[in-house]
């Protein structure tokens, strides 16, 4: 029996439309992220996940310790939930947050806030006032690689130079209530991008030569104004590549869990798909086509077919050009659609990880011997964190 076919079979009395993991390729991912990271601890991108159970359970396993957070609020959740370690990806100006934070001992403690310069102090400060107690925060440098006016990765920190990096990190140890403690640098030129093209590989090589000075430049001259306990990069696509610089102390990673098709492609590793959602056949409308219930599920970013789901069971299915993935309705052509009957199930893989769980309220894991266990979604415990 495929793999497509098990986890079907496993959740067959289950109504859809559905999330279904399996299991075994989600810990077979795990063990894998942990082998290319070479003995460099894994932060988990909760965002990447958003089933806190398999958080969880993730960070039991060997190789990984924290979590990546990407907001403050969720920060705050996981943390009353016995995370002990959580840096936010992102700076805040979340005011009932930041005081949830703040206000709390035990979630100060644990939550690293992310700064980018002096507005994110400010936000704080704004909240707080300007006595408050001493935060965590992280400084976010940018790891695009800038090429003349030529910008190669995503649009995130002002921060790029060791300049900029030190006059920043000043600010920061000057300024009462702030303890600068981590610096952070996400590659997604090289762990966001497959490796499509020559042209493709050739940029990754360049942008991570040049990382691999500009890092150490950054992390000596901030070592000069604090005491780092934490240099963050990297991601799923990265993990050789960032993990062999010795300024390196963590990396993060957390769609290489999930293995989407937006991670299909890479040169260095190929993880099984793990995250799915099972869609019931409810009409035939033609000889070739099939007719699905729901599955307008469509990754963020930009709009393009790479970010529609892909059908994958049974095999030699795609989608209508002239409809796509629907809202109430997703038609399947090929083949396959012709032994298809209403009641049968289809089974397509998102595009991204764990935002397809914002979809879900629950996810259902099916092991290798097809037993189903249920977890809830962020979204199936009540928790919308945008």
């Amino acid at each position: 029996m495929s793999d497509g076919a098990r986890l079907i079979e496993a959740t067959r009395d289950l109504p859809a439309p559905l999330a279904v993991v399996d299991e075994d390729a989600l810990w077979s991912n795990a063990d894998d992220l942990v082998r290319r990271a070479a003995g460099v601890p894994i932060r988990v991108a909760s965002k990447s996940v958003r089933v806190r159970g398999l958080v969880e359970e993730t960070l039991a396993r060997p190789g990984f310790a924290g979590v990546m957070s990407y907001s403050a609020a969720e920060s705050a959740w996981l943390v009353d939930h016995d995370v002990d370690d959580v840096l936010l990806a992102y700076p805040t100006v979340d005011a009932a947050a930041i005081r949830s934070i703040v206000d709390d001992d035990r979630r100060r403690a644990a939550i690293t806030l992310m700064v980018d310069g002096t507005g994110a102090l400010d936000a704080v400060d704004r909240v707080l006032g300007p006595r408050h107690p001493t935060v965590q925060v992280c400084l976010d440098v940018d790891a695009s690689l800038r090429l003349g006016p030529v910008h190669l990765g995503v649009r995130r920190s002002p921060v790029h130079t060791p300049r900029q990096a030190r006059r920043v990190a000043e600010t920061i140890a000057n300024r009462p209530g702030f303890d600068l403690v981590g610096v952070m640098f996400y590659d997604a030129q090289i762990a966001g991008l497959p490796d499509s093209s020559p042209a493709v590989r050739l940029v990754k090589r360049r942008s991570a030569a040049e990382l691999l000075d500009r890092r150490a430049a950054v992390v000596e001259t901030v070592r000069e104004v604090a005491d780092l306990r934490l240099v963050n990069a990297g991601g799923t696509g990265s993990l050789e590549t960032t993990g062999a610089d010795p300024v390196i102390t963590e990396l993060t990673a957390g769609s290489g869990l999930f293995s989407p098709t937006l991670f299909d492609g890479y040169d260095a590793f190929q993880g099984r798909p793990a995250a799915h959602f099972a869609l019931d056949v409810v009409r035939r409308p033609t000889r070739d086509v099939a007719t699905c219930f729901g599955g307008g599920y469509i990754a963020s970013g930009p709009v393009g077919d790479s970010r529609a789901p892909t059908p994958v069971h049974p095999a030699g299915l795609s989608l209508l050009g002239s409809e796509g993935a629907g809202e109430v309705q997703t038609p399947v052509k090929g083949r396959a659609a012709r032994h298809l009957q209403p009641g049968d199930r289809v089974l397509l893989r998102y595009a991204k990880a764990g935002e397809m769980c914002e979809r879900f309220d629950a996810v259902h894991l099916v092991d290798a011997e097809g037993t189903v266990r249920t977890l809830p979604t962020y979204r199936g415990e009540g928790m919308n964190f945008g």
